[in-house]
């Protein structure tokens, strides 16, 4: 048992998500709520990872990786080697942290923006993104330029996000409309992101779907907002729970897509 495997205990009181994400329930819940920067990535993770076939050796883009626990995460139960990157958390503080969790060999960090990342082409065989990807990824022209770009032919790609249920012709559903702020208009559905995707001809979509019971999914990290956002980032630590709260026609939603890029396009 090393430093990040308190126990296999309840995280965040759930016994249901042991069941459905027993890999995440082997990490110590502190350090995850410690190091997360959104809905509890681990979860989204390996729900996604359902839908992707990882192998020891493979280099996998971690892009967006916040604090890095999705980096620990796929190090450790697929035996892959991540390049960890990530714009808003140095990539110092991150090596740190994957030399105490044990994963220094196979996890590499980097500091850098998403559009501008020093990769050669066709140089991952998977490129993944957890609760990132709706801050740089909204047009076709990132997936055709960067995105897709860093995948060999025949690699895989994924990532969740938050999102809508469904889309609305007024970009919001009404009982959230006195909370949208113009950030939120990155949230999409399923099916728009797997139009954004399959319209480049550049893959073949695997799967795109909502994770089932978002709310309850989202609202340990809405939990820990109230209390410590505002002291690690500043801003408004109850906005997501207000979000949840007002949401109560259930248009949240977490999105889920995973591709596999085609030989040629």
């Amino acid at each position: 048992m090393n430093s990040i495997e308190d126990s296999a205990g309840a995280f965040c009181g759930s016994s249901a998500f042991i069941e459905r994400y027993p890999r995440t329930a082997e990490y110590d819940p502190a350090w995850v709520e410690r190091h997360w920067m959104g809905p509890n990535p681990l979860w989204l993770l390996e729900d996604l990872c359902g839908s992707l076939e990882l192998r020891p050796g493979m280099r996998v883009l971690d892009l967006g990786c916040g604090k890095g626990i999705t980096s620990v995460f796929l190090a450790r139960e697929y035996g892959v080697t991540v390049f960890a990157t990530d714009l808003w958390v140095e990539a110092g503080e991150n090596l740190r942290r994957f030399e105490e969790a044990g994963v220094a060999d196979l996890v590499f960090p980097l500091h850098a923006e998403a559009h501008t990342l020093p990769f050669a082409e066709g140089f991952f065989d998977v490129a993944l993104a957890i609760d990132s990807y709706h801050y740089f990824g909204t047009s076709e022209s990132f997936f055709v330029d960067v995105f897709s770009k860093l995948v060999k032919p025949g690699g895989q790609l994924g990532i969740v996000v938050p999102g809508l249920a469904h889309e609305f012709d007024a970009g919001y559903p009404a009982t959230l409309k006195e909370l949208w702020i113009p950030e939120l208009y990155t949230l999409h559905s399923a099916e728009w992101w797997r139009k954004l995707w399959e319209k480049t001809g550049l893959c073949e979509i695997v799967a795109s779907y909502d994770l089932a019971e978002p709310k309850a999914l989202w609202q340990p990290w809405a939990d820990w907002s109230v209390e410590h956002f505002a002291e690690e980032w500043g801003g408004d630590g109850e906005f997501d729970a207000k979000l949840l709260e007002a949401d109560t026609e259930n248009d949240l939603a977490l999105v889920a897509l995973a591709a596999r890029k085609l030989a040629t396009r």
